[in-house]
């Protein structure tokens, strides 16, 4: 985890950030979009992708996984196998190097690894990528445990995203009261 902090610090700066903001709307508003409605289209309704979901509900989980039929499925598996594979890499680096710009200062102290926090919650969504393509792949055979695992790793990847979410915008209300002061 250092040495992943101590990168992060080096290469975290405005330049850096702003090409993370832009590479990142590319991914939410055109692949991800897009793929989004490509999956709905081929399943005849709106599905949604299980990755946006929200609580903790396997059997929803199960449920999407057949609504899905067989070209969503094999489309949905190819999307988490490409672009789901590295948007998790886009938005782990984007929120890192905010958080490292925001709190640089406090870095060195008692919060060093803070700027690490996005990282994992990438992994928790690797993970739930790989349940959601096992789902995909062995359908129809439907695996309760496995589904049980996908909503466990969603619900701790939206629980690291959420606090990452209120340490940036925390940090900026801080940034900015700060310049209001002076």
């Amino acid at each position: 985890m250092s040495s992943i902090s101590t990168l992060l610090n080096r290469v975290s700066n405005w330049k850096t950030l702003v090409g993370l903001i832009l590479i990142d709307v590319l991914f939410v508003a055109v692949l991800l979009k897009n793929a989004e409605e490509k999956m709905n289209a081929m399943a005849g309704k709106i599905i949604g992708p299980i990755d946006l979901t929200f609580g903790f509900n396997p059997r929803r989980t199960l449920r999407m996984i057949e609504d899905y039929g067989d070209a969503a499925r094999d489309y949905y598996m190819s999307v988490e196998l490409t672009i789901d594979l590295a948007y998790p890499l886009v938005y782990a680096f984007l929120f890192a190097v905010a958080i490292t710009l925001i709190y640089r200062r406090l870095l060195g102290g008692p919060v060093r690894y803070l700027n690490v926090l996005p990282f994992i919650a990438m992994c928790f969504d690797y993970l739930e990528n790989i349940a959601i393509v096992f789902l995909l792949k062995n359908y129809p055979e439907q695996s309760l445990t496995i589904a049980i695992l996908c909503e466990f790793f969603k619900l701790i990847k939206w629980l690291l995203f959420g606090l990452v979410i209120f340490l940036v915008l925390y940090g900026l209300i801080k940034l900015l009261l700060n310049i209001g002061r002076k």
